[in-house]
């Protein structure tokens, strides 16, 4: 079955012009074009199925997209999130993590990449090409004596290195033989220490410092 994408958007042309690309693409299907965030709410209300992923613009009118992205992590937690922008900025890639995006494009992708990154959101759950991934390591580099300053727990620890898997926290719990609950307070105490606000957030952080290969 495809996965279903909705674009927000508030270029029609582009909006178009995308949808006519992903038409092709053998995994995926559009299932509608908005124009703004708001527009988006009111069709996601109304319709009785949500879609598997948003394709996501940040300028946009009445309500952007980080506004936007901040609300579908609030609200539709299990929407994916593929932020598609002519802003290459750092402070817009972070401020988009941030607010739960899951990946993030800028709009001269080629076609065969923009496949490329949705089948390993899908796939991943998130999808960081270099250039965005060096402005998140830099993000949580900027102070390192804070960073080095920073205690963490082997438990943890270990919480991080499975972080970066697709396991869910349940599925985690029972991989550190602990509960769901106690798997989100070592979640919680990370969001804390590490100032981060998500998984994907942790998982990069886990990458960078080499968690992904850390042994009890």
């Amino acid at each position: 079955m495809k996965k279903s994408i909705v674009i927000v958007d508030d270029h029609v042309l582009i909006a178009q012009a995308l949808k006519g690309i992903i038409t092709n693409f053998e995994q995926f299907e559009v299932w509608y074009e908005c124009d703004n965030g708001k527009v988006l709410q009111q069709q996601l209300a109304s319709k009785s199925t949500l879609p598997d992923i948003v394709l996501l613009d940040i300028s946009m009118p009445v309500m952007d997209g980080f506004e936007t992205a901040k609300w579908l992590k609030e609200n539709h937690p299990e929407i994916l999130i593929m932020t598609l922008s002519m802003q290459d900025d750092e402070q817009s890639v972070i401020k988009m993590i941030k607010n739960g995006s899951h990946g993030y494009l800028l709009k001269n992708t080629h076609p065969a990449e923009l496949e490329k990154a949705l089948t390993r959101l899908v796939e991943d759950g998130y999808y960081y090409p270099d250039w965005a991934s060096r402005m998140v390591f830099n993000s949580l580099n900027q102070d390192k004596k804070q960073e080095n300053a920073i205690k963490l727990s082997d438990r943890e620890k270990e919480f991080l290195y499975y972080s970066v898997t697709e396991m869910s926290y349940k599925e985690i719990g029972e991989k550190m033989f602990c509960s769901p609950r106690t798997v989100e307070s070592y979640r919680d105490s990370l969001f804390e220490k590490l100032e981060l606000k998500t998984r994907v957030g942790l998982a990069v952080y886990a990458l960078k410092n080499g968690f992904d290969q850390w042994e009890k």
